[in-house]
């Protein structure tokens, strides 16, 4: 070993040391070198530190500022998440629907307090005071979790100041007409005071009695259902709601006005579309609004005739009644006039039966319209919301 220390010459040694001291200059360039770059990136770790908590706070902030509008909304916000259950609800979803939303499956709640209406997206609930609210409810999906956001709106007011609107505008209406209905009942009563003055006549032969009664007893029958008709458009909505199946009203349909088609000679159709539909509503209004298009059908048919009675699903939610003759129809310029109160091309009509429809119609959330070509036959449409869900949530 000292061998070979001894055998190194001092140029070696020097060489060596030399090259030493230049691999530690390098190094010691490379240490401030990657020190430098370290001080750069702590600066810019800094500087992004800063971005984020300031994204942060600002975020809070309109996290924060989103709760107070939350709270603050008269509207209820419902959130509801992928298997159907409540997870967030602001204070006035607890007023509309009670308190203890939080963790309840929402179809629960619609089961327990909701009612469908007639009308689409609207439902009816009893609040606590047992005061009957509506409210529209509409859906909005989530996207990624496959939750939803349930809206609500109490329109409880503006629905009933459409009520007192409509009644209003009927008895508008109602004082309108007064001049056309005294002299619907003074021709009808008119006469049967005649019939019923010739009744007292001494020595009047038994047939000729017989005659009379009978004639005075159609005037009065038709004063009655005068009477009956202007009632029936006065009140407009009817009696209590219940779901229709819309198969089984055309065949109530079909057993009411079959024979009075027969006995006249005129063929009835029936089609049934619906789909297995089903509407809401007060049953015995419904029937009466469609006997009346189909008795007009039937006056407006000649023996050999034919009227069909057609129920089709249309758009969602939505059906289609159509009663279709091939009569004598009417002129265009009559169309628009058909649905007024009191207006008739019939000598023998009341006028109130195609405004009764109209009423019906309204009152159900629906509409009715009126077709036709003088000479081929008319149509009339009454178009009518069904009890097609309006809400459906996953997991429900």
């Amino acid at each position: 070993m000292s061998e070979a220390v001894k055998s190194v010459s001092p140029q070696e040694l020097e060489q060596a040391f030399s090259l030493f001291n230049e691999a530690s200059a390098q190094l010691t360039g490379a240490y401030q070198e990657l020190q430098g770059q370290v001080e750069h990136l702590t600066g810019e770790l800094a500087v992004a530190n800063g971005e984020l908590r300031r994204q942060y706070l600002e975020k809070e902030a309109l996290s924060q500022r989103l709760a107070m509008l939350l709270a603050a909304l008269p509207a209820g916000v419902v959130v509801v998440d992928g298997a159907g259950e409540i997870r967030e609800a602001n204070a006035a979803a607890g007023r509309m629907l009670g308190d203890g939303l939080l963790g309840r499956q929402w179809s629960e709640v619609v089961a327990r307090s909701l009612r469908q209406t007639a009308t689409s997206h609207e439902w009816e609930m009893t609040a606590a005071d047992e005061s009957l609210c509506r409210l529209n409810i509409s859906v909005s999906q989530l996207e990624g979790g496959g939750g939803q956001i349930v809206l609500l709106h109490d329109v409880t007011e503006a629905y009933q100041m459409e009520q007192a609107l409509q009644r209003h505008q009927r008895l508008s209406a109602m004082g309108e007409m007064a001049a056309g209905l005294a002299h619907q009942l003074r021709t009808p009563l008119a006469t049967a005071l005649l019939y019923v003055a010739n009744l007292a006549k001494p020595g009047l032969a038994e047939p000729e009695r017989i005659r009379f009664s009978e004639k005075a007893l159609a005037r009065l029958r038709h004063l009655e259902q005068l009477i009956q008709d202007m009632l029936s458009f006065v009140r407009g909505q009817g009696g209590e709601r219940e779901a229709v199946a819309v198969a089984d009203l055309l065949g109530e349909l079909r057993q009411i006005i079959e024979p009075q088609m027969a006995q006249r000679e005129v063929c009835l159709g029936v089609e049934d579309l619906s789909e297995g539909c089903v509407l809401r509503g007060d049953r015995k209004a419904l029937v009466g609004a469609v006997v009346n298009l189909l008795e007009n059908a039937l006056l407006a048919s000649s023996a050999g005739g034919e009227v069909v009675l057609r129920a089709e699903a249309t758009a969602k939610g939505w059906l289609a009644l159509t009663v279709r003759d091939n009569g004598r129809g009417f002129d265009a310029a009559l169309g628009d006039r058909l649905f007024e109160p009191f207006f008739t091309t019939r000598i023998e009509g009341t006028g109130l039966g195609l405004a009764i429809v109209r009423s019906v119609a309204e009152a159900h959330g629906g509409t009715v319209e009126a077709h036709s070509v003088p000479g081929e036959g008319s149509e009339f449409v009454l178009r009518l919301p069904t009890c097609v869900p309006d809400i459906e949530f996953q997991g429900s």
